[in-house]
């Protein structure tokens, strides 16, 4: 991919399901009957806001725009045109993004926007996991850290750009292990002198693999932005599936923010740990520009999703129902149950089949501590124009 971020089982792959309810769907969405959507809708709050929380309907209405962008170029023509889905075409939901634009900048209430999409669009809905439309929802999001152009005795692991020769690398691809070594300095790398940057923690640096990309506040002042430029051919392995795996902690109980603590407690569990995921990332510094999705437009906080591009069609105008954390006034982390329009401009290795949503939820640490938090079920509708 040459996207800035994509959505690498976000978090630290806290999320996954026993392989025998993952199953492949000829059909992944399907449409709702007239009958049942009184019982789907429901206020989208965050576009309105209150008299303390200004609404975020300018962010949305960019967002928009940005699938627009995308739905103008010749990829888009392509992968539509190949596009599995009956009645879902670029040309519908490009009308889609645009009707409902309109409607946004001139519904005066809730009530009245709702009243409109009622009557002029159709909902289609993921059949998610179990086929009965259960769809699990983890978060992503852009992280902040602190790096170095040089190495110092403080400022140790790297991040790499891509080696010259890496189109020519035989396959099977090294693994992690052989290409940053046990204790993640890749001092005897073949891949020793393709530096980028330098981190301080070494967890920091594997959450960047992670998370596609970050942003980087450097020791002489400057402030950068990595990127995704491109991985070695293996798949994804979750380090939180790990971990539930070996009896650390019960998957109910796994959170981010646990399992960061947990393995910031014990250092030496990173070189138990992270080997265990072979995908290994190469960046590229992406000049301060704002985190991107894999339709290679920007991602916006809490209006972006990431999916599975094989099944649902990318750009589209989407409906999430699912609990989202939030902080409070007091620092507290309050839950609540959101529907949010949406959309879907981004993918992921460990994003895959109609049962897997990953919410991008903006920059910096309290964005992380919320996505860490993510890790729930809801559902997922896509909005498309009657005719």
């Amino acid at each position: 991919m040459n996207n800035i971020i994509t959505a690498f089982s976000l978090g630290l792959g806290l999320a996954f399901y026993p392989a025998q309810i993952i199953m492949a769907q000829e059909v992944p969405l399907r449409q709702v009957k007239p009958a049942e959507i009184n019982t789907i809708w429901s206020e989208d709050e965050q576009i309105w806001g209150t008299t303390e929380n200004p609404g975020d309907k300018w962010s949305l209405i960019r967002g928009i725009s940005y699938s627009l962008r995308y739905l103008d170029t010749p990829k888009a023509a392509e992968v539509y045109n190949n596009y599995p889905i009956r009645g879902v075409t670029r040309d519908r939901v490009r009308r889609s993004l645009i009707r409902f634009k309109e409607l946004l900048k001139t519904a005066k209430t809730p009530d009245a926007l709702q009243a409109a999409i009622e009557k002029e669009f159709t909902l289609y809905q993921s059949v998610g996991h179990d086929n009965q439309g259960t769809v699990h929802f983890t978060g992503y999001f852009e992280p902040v850290y602190t790096a170095s152009r040089q190495r110092t005795s403080e400022y140790r692991y790297p991040l790499y750009f891509e080696p010259k020769d890496f189109a020519n690398w035989k396959k099977p691809h090294p693994t992690r292990l052989e290409l940053e070594g046990k204790d993640g300095l890749g001092n005897n790398s073949i891949i020793r002198g393709n530096e980028l940057i330098w981190m301080r923690d070494r967890l920091e640096a594997y959450l960047v693999h992670v998370q596609g990309s970050a942003r980087l506040k450097l020791t002489n002042g400057e402030t950068i932005t990595v990127g995704y430029d491109s991985s070695t051919d293996y798949p994804y392995v979750s380090i939180g599936k790990e971990v539930v795996n070996d009896g650390i902690f019960a998957l109910n109980e796994l959170t981010l923010p646990r399992l960061v603590d947990y393995l910031s407690k014990n250092p030496e569990q990173l070189s138990n740990y992270l080997p265990r995921n072979n995908r290994f990332i190469f960046f590229r510094e992406t000049d301060g520009q704002p985190p991107q999705g894999n339709l290679s437009v920007p991602v916006t906080a809490e209006r972006s999703i990431a999916t599975d591009k094989s099944l649902m069609p990318p750009g589209a105008l989407a409906l999430i129902k699912t609990p989202i954390p939030y902080i409070t006034n007091t620092g507290e982390i309050e839950t609540k149950l959101v529907s949010r329009y949406v959309l879907d401009q981004d993918t992921g290795s460990a994003i895959k089949g109609p049962g897997r949503v990953d919410i991008f939820m903006g920059t910096g640490k309290q964005a992380g501590d919320r996505a860490g938090l993510i890790s729930n079920e809801g559902q997922l509708y896509y909005l498309l124009l009657k005719n």
